[in-house]
């Protein structure tokens, strides 16, 4: 039984882990009959946001500690997560990927990325196992596959120039389909990069994303 992880950045899709993503993510995954392991940075985040409003808000928030809402309190931290225990990994969108995860959001195509959580992408990605990014995670492709990378934020041209310029290749995609780059073993989704998509849609997406992850792994 392939065994895989799924790194979470919080819960909520302004300031961690976008919630339906990775919920459609953990249903595709036990569908296709595999074990899953959630993992997330111990750290604060970056910022806490109201989802009612929109607006920043006063208070401190931990990311393992939120992340475990959507993981049901079976969540690790990525920092003690061995890469050689799990056959491919999956990152959910939502802003905490760029906000948590790396500073992206913060420094555009200057950014650097949790040093726990790029060494285990790095570590699992250099044994050839497979990654799938969803969302906004993409902007993490060219720091774990290096330059060359091709990956889908949907269409988003302001983004995908900043991913671009950090050694990654844009391909446009609809909110239904993957984008499969399998010489560097990495698969990617819109999913909410487009905001006015149905869940349906996003699910459609999802699903093929890891079916592709599997089919590598």
């Amino acid at each position: 039984m392939k065994n895989v992880a799924v790194l979470l950045s919080g819960c909520g899709n302004r300031d961690g882990s976008e919630i339906r993503e990775a919920v459609l993510t953990l249903l595709a995954l036990d569908e296709a009959g595999v074990r899953v392991q959630c993992l997330a940075p111990d750290m604060l985040q970056t910022r806490v946001t109201s989802h009612l409003t929109g607006t920043s808000v006063e208070g401190r928030r931990q990311v393992l500690e939120e992340a475990a809402r959507i993981a049901r309190g079976e969540i690790r931290d990525v920092a003690g997560a061995r890469a050689a225990d799990y056959d491919a990994l999956i990152v959910p969108g939502g802003l905490g990927a760029a906000l948590n995860l790396s500073d992206f959001a913060l420094k555009g195509s200057g950014m650097t990325v949790h040093p726990a959580v790029l060494s285990f992408a790095r570590t699992l990605h250099s044994a050839g196992k497979p990654v799938g990014l969803i969302c906004i995670a993409p902007v993490l492709a060219p720091a774990i596959a290096g330059t060359g990378v091709r990956y889908t934020l949907g269409d988003a041209p302001d983004v995908e120039a900043k991913v671009d310029a950090m050694g990654g290749h844009h391909v446009r995609c609809a909110v239904t389909e993957c984008i499969v780059d399998a010489a560097h073993k990495v698969v990617s989704t819109p999913a909410y990069m487009y905001g006015d998509a149905r869940v349906s849609e996003v699910a459609t997406g999802i699903r093929k994303l890891v079916a592709a992850v599997l089919e590598m792994a």
